[in-house]
């Protein structure tokens, strides 16, 4: 049975740029999907499609039990959508763009400014609530962008890069109310570059590279397609490397069985005097190699077992490093581009809950 958010075949072209090349996805109930990808990747081309406001070119998506293409207007009262930017009208107070957004969806005007209230206390925006929106720093106006978006508490969220510009501890008060709307039964697709978002909130991943899914699975699944555990070491002496890596070699996931030392197994940094090596069997075979270093006679510095970073995932997935930009030509982000984005994304906002 198809889950909550479900598209087969999504093909997506801007001239002769194809954002997206077939994109498949399924998001059970209850769940959140990370889409995770580098920039110009396809992440807000997705989000844009299953949310009504681009129509693709050829592909099927249904969200929340509703054909996107044939019931558009019946989808947008079953969805919630924050953009890539805060989509905030800057002259209203933060009070008076929730309770906008409310009379949107059709709330009573009573009905509208309860909820207001109870969403600026929930984001920490009480005592601003009647300052102009002009007036809040950015990572204030991303989370009044973030309280629009549940303003009916609808059972299926779209989050655009919905961390972008917030500091640490509002970052985890936002990670602490997905939760709290996962566990109430809400589905969300999550579009982001950090894959400890992605670890930290997400049951499935799809990475997505030129409009593609190219993996998908669960954080840990995607951390070991790039090798899983890594040891490092750090030797005193330079002179020692290749002893080190004799060692290493024993251990090395590509080496194991083969009495030979492959120069593809072990990454050896000689201005750092520091070997990486992929492994199995987690902290106990630290203590293995640390006896065996120490038996031929290698002194170490520092030694540590380590699990893939976001830049190994997409180095190995994708090729290049994660960047953190979105999207070329549809939401360009560098000087004026932001603020004419975040327009859009407000016109987008307000498209998708006629």
């Amino acid at each position: 049975m198809p889950g909550a958010i479900h598209a087969e075949g999504l093909v997506k072209t801007f001239g002769d740029v194809r954002a997206l090349d077939g994109v498949d996805l399924d998001v059970p109930e209850g769940t959140v999907l990370g889409l995770l990808g580098p920039n110009g990747a396809g992440k807000t081309t997705a989000v844009r499609v299953l949310t009504t406001l681009l129509k693709p070119d050829s592909g099927r998506a249904v969200v929340a039990g509703i054909d996107v293409l044939k019931h558009p207007n019946e989808v947008r009262r079953a969805i919630g959508l924050s953009g890539q930017f805060a989509a905030v009208d800057e002259y209203l107070t933060g009070r008076e763009n929730l309770q906008m957004v409310g009379q949107l969806y059709q709330m009573n005007g009573r009905a509208a400014k309860v909820r207001a209230g109870e969403l600026l206390e929930r984001f920490n925006l009480a005592d601003a609530a009647d300052r102009p929106a002009k007036t809040y720093s950015g990572g204030m106006r991303r989370r009044l962008d973030l309280a629009a978006a549940l303003v009916v508490s609808p059972p299926v969220m779209f989050m655009d890069e919905p961390t972008t510009g917030l500091d640490p501890r509002n970052r985890q008060a936002l990670w602490e109310i997905i939760q709290e709307l996962v566990a109430g039964g809400t589905t969300l697709l999550l579009t982001t570059q950090y894959l400890e978002e992605a670890d930290h909130l997400a049951h499935d991943i799809c990475v997505v590279d030129h409009g593609k899914v190219i993996a998908h699975g669960t954080s840990d699944q995607l951390k070991a397609q790039t090798g899983g555990e890594r040891v490092e070491v750090v030797v005193h002496d330079r002179d020692t490397i290749p002893a080190a890596r004799e060692v290493l070699a024993r251990y090395g996931t590509a080496g194991v069985g083969r009495g030979d030392i492959d120069a593809g197994d072990i990454s050896v940094e000689e201005h750092t005097r520091k070997l990486t090596v992929p492994v199995t069997g987690g902290a106990k075979l630290l203590a293995e190699v640390i006896r065996d270093l120490d038996a031929v006679g290698v002194e170490i510095d520092d030694i540590g077992l380590r699990r893939p970073t976001l830049d190994d995932v997409f180095l190995s997935l994708t090729g290049h490093v994660a960047e953190q930009a979105e999207e070329n030509g549809e939401n360009g982000a560098s000087g004026g581009g932001a603020a004419k984005s975040a327009r859009k994304d407000r016109d987008d906002r307000k498209e998708a809950v006629k």
